[in-house]
């Protein structure tokens, strides 16, 4: 028997970390890492395995020495503090293994300090190794010949998981892009071929979680829609979830664009119970998107596609990137004209990075236009040189447009234009199935989320944080009562409070100066 221990470091603050949200959120920690619960899924049943996550408990450091492994897992963002806590591990002679994005990519990176390395997918060599290490014949170096086959992935241990520490729980129903783009790591690692997880296996993951206290679930998948028709059919599945159990969940996805050419497989997302859906836009300019091979936003009017997904019900959250090769310091107006009219709320705009293995890594290197020491300099927050301004320009431009982009009068005439003006049908699907079906449900439904949303207001009007934007937030919300929509909207409206604190506190310290570049 083996006493393993797997953690998941502390992650720095960042946009999608929601770190200054998660006060009003009583929550510790945006979502769980799955990687953490898939390995004990993954682990014989005599084995004893322990999870620590750092974003919800602390690390006890001489506590560890009674296990005969420790684990690491971690992305790009969390390289340094994972190399702390090798360090920590090794000064007390502690068996450790890495494995998960970042060693992929950066197999050298903590030379010295690890026993054995796990590269790209695990659902194969985890058990290997734990085999040969209980034989004393384990390997340094572990990586899959092939890809996991989907469909044979164990349930992952949800019960080892403090799920109402967090925010939100997730469910990973695919692995793979049939994309291109050159600056992106996830062909790297999961290839270019979409691998799906059956229907059953994801409703028996959500229904895990939804026993365990789960009510928003996030499917990680880096493209939800990779294969649609796979993708419909867990969809149909999920819509028949939802009537069994009168919709306690609701979910969000990260999908690409091309999702806007398909309205069967919007409307099911929206009859779903999927509120909002996160895409990869990068540029609104076609220059930009051509040379870095995002071909699938290349096919007409992209603010025409974003108002197509909204208007199915699902708001869109936007990735952005500046620093294209094609990008001059006019990028910033164009970015942010794009997302106004769009009425994009939620966007996080960051400077172009060459990740280690990705396609951009390999040629920027060739035309020496890499300088991987800046990626870690707090004033630059980038290995790229960019090719028609200087680093000072497009840092300068970036965390103008970030400003702009999360400045409260900006972010919420956005937030009217969707909401306001704009009617975005959220969860219509939903709320006609229960007023047909479970008249009840429909009232109770109504009752607590007016109640969520006004504890969600009262937390926002009484922290400190808040203080420098509660004047515009309150005019926003007046704007909202009267036009008269329903409960969900004034929860929406609540949420979006809670992120803009995030995104503003956020930006304003970088801009300040007050903390270091954060370009993720």
């Amino acid at each position: 028997m083996a006493r393993i221990c797997l953690i998941n470091p502390r992650f720095p603050t960042s946009f999608w970390g929601l770190n200054h949200a998660l006060p009003l959120l009583g929550k510790k920690a945006n979502m769980p890492v799955l990687a953490l619960p898939v390995l004990a899924g993954l682990t014989p049943p005599e084995d004893e395995i322990v999870l620590i996550d750092e974003n919800v408990e602390d690390i006890d450091f001489d506590d560890l020495k009674k296990f005969d492994i420790v684990g690491l897992t971690g992305m790009t963002v969390q390289r340094d503090r994972m190399r702390e806590i090798l360090m920590e591990l090794h000064a007390r002679d502690i068996f450790a293994v890495v494995g998960g994005p970042w060693i992929t990519v950066a197999e050298n990176w903590y030379d010295g300090l690890v026993d054995v390395i796990f590269i790209g997918e695990a659902e194969e060599t985890w058990p290997r190794f734990l085999e040969e290490w209980k034989r004393g014949e384990h390997q340094y170096r572990y990586e899959q010949a092939d890809k996991t086959d989907m469909s044979k992935v164990p349930t992952p241990r949800y019960d080892l998981i403090k799920l109402r520490e967090y925010a939100m729980g997730c469910v990973q129903t695919s692995r793979g892009c049939p994309f291109q783009c050159e600056f992106c790591d996830i062909i790297v690692i999961f290839g270019r071929k979409p691998r799906v997880k059956t229907p059953a296996q994801v409703i028996e993951e959500i229904d895990a979680q939804y026993r365990l206290g789960a009510h928003v679930i996030f499917l990680v998948d880096d493209n939800f829609i990779g294969n649609k028709k796979l993708a419909k059919g867990i969809l149909r599945e999920i819509v028949a979830w939802q009537h069994k159990y009168g919709y306690p969940m609701a979910f969000f996805t990260e999908a690409s664009l091309d999702l806007a050419e398909d309205e069967e497989l919007m409307q099911l997302m929206a009859e779903a119970g999927m509120v909002a859906v996160f895409i990869g836009i990068e540029s609104p300019d076609e220059d930009a998107l051509r040379e870095t091979k995002k071909y699938q936003n290349v096919r007409g009017s992209i603010v025409e596609r974003v108002h197509r997904v909204q208007q199915a019900g699902l708001e869109v959250y936007a990735g952005m990137i500046v620093g294209f090769d094609s990008d001059d310091v006019s990028v910033f107006e164009r970015q942010y004209d794009f997302l106004q009219q769009s009425h994009i709320i939620g966007a996080m705009a960051g400077m172009l990075s060459a990740i280690p293995k990705t396609p951009l890594y390999a040629r920027l290197e060739a035309e020496g236009r890499l300088d991987n020491a800046a990626a870690d300099d707090p004033e630059i927050a980038t290995n790229v040189i960019p090719l028609r301004m200087s680093r000072e320009e497009m840092r300068d431009g970036w965390l103008d447009l970030m400003d702009r982009l999360y400045n409260a009068e900006n972010y919420f005439e956005r937030f009217d234009d969707l909401f306001v003006k704009g009617r975005l049908p959220l969860a219509t699907a939903k709320m006609r199935w229960l007023v047909r079906h479970k008249p009840l449900m429909y009232l109770k439904n109504q009752v607590l989320t007016i109640l969520a949303a006004l504890v969600m207001i009262v937390r926002i009007w009484v922290n400190p944080s808040t203080r420098p934007y509660r004047a515009v937030y309150g005019r926003a919300l007046r704007r909202l009562l009267a036009a008269g929509r329903p409960p969900r909207y004034l929860f929406q409206f609540a949420w979006k409070c809670m992120l803009h604190t995030h995104f503003a506190t956020m930006t304003r310290r970088m801009v300040r100066g007050e903390s270091r570049l954060v370009n993720t």
